[in-house]
């Protein structure tokens, strides 16, 4: 899975593409609140700064902190936190993270020094509500509503995580569905489930562009 900074990205001078609201300030050790837009936090920490692609929606409310890498065309909905303050969290080209979700990741510790960053691939789409924290979701996985991944949990290609399960440092194999809390393997999707949880991805970038449209703001 590439970086969400190059997947996609315009270079300048060898430097990735930022979003207008970090683009002069990544550098800082601290962000300040983006200017005209103060219902939104992006922030720098431990000397490390969201990089935010420019096509990228941020709807009002989220909180952006740390090694944080937006890749294009993502949208990120209202009252959001993604907070890479203790390993990285990467968000690739497409994906959406729908209204109150928590992105988060764990840090480095014995036996484990790589610690668990969030690696979320292109064309994932997370539901309401959920808890993404230190796990992998490969391109076109699916988080249902309030549903909750923990550390190690890993989820394939197509692999679908219903609403309110809870995924305990499982992997959901490519095409499957797991339910329950804790979330257990339930079936195979069909083609057209699959295909319905993708068209549902593509509708979410033109909703972000019409939402950015709408509040007019960069997206």
């Amino acid at each position: 899975m590439e970086s969400a900074a190059s997947t996609g990205t315009e270079a300048l001078d060898g430097r990735p593409r930022l979003h207008p609201a970090v683009h002069s300030l990544v550098q800082a050790d601290r962000i300040p609140m983006i200017e005209n837009r103060n219902d939104i936090t992006v922030a720098a920490i431990h000397g490390k700064a969201p990089k935010i692609h420019s096509s990228a929606f941020i709807a009002p409310g989220c909180r952006i902190i740390g090694d944080v890498e937006i890749g294009p065309d993502v949208s990120i909905w209202y009252n959001c936190v993604i907070r890479a303050d203790v390993n990285r969290i990467v968000i690739g080209a497409r994906t959406n993270i729908q209204d109150g979700t928590v992105v988060h990741c764990d840090s480095p510790k014995a036996g484990r020094p790589e610690g668990y960053p969030t690696l979320i691939g292109e064309d994932v789409l997370i539901g309401h509500m959920a808890m993404v924290h230190g796990c992998t979701l490969e391109d076109s996985a699916f988080v249902g509503l309030g549903a909750i991944v923990m550390d190690g949990s890993h989820i394939e290609t197509d692999g679908m995580l219903a609403a309110g399960a809870q995924l305990t440092g499982k992997r959901i194999g490519a095409g499957q569905l797991w339910m329950g809390r804790p979330a257990k393997y339930i079936r195979d999707l069909s083609e057209d489930a699959i295909v319905a949880n993708r068209e549902g991805v593509a509708r979410y970038v033109i909703n972000g562009r019409n939402h950015a449209e709408a509040l007019g703001v960069a997206g």
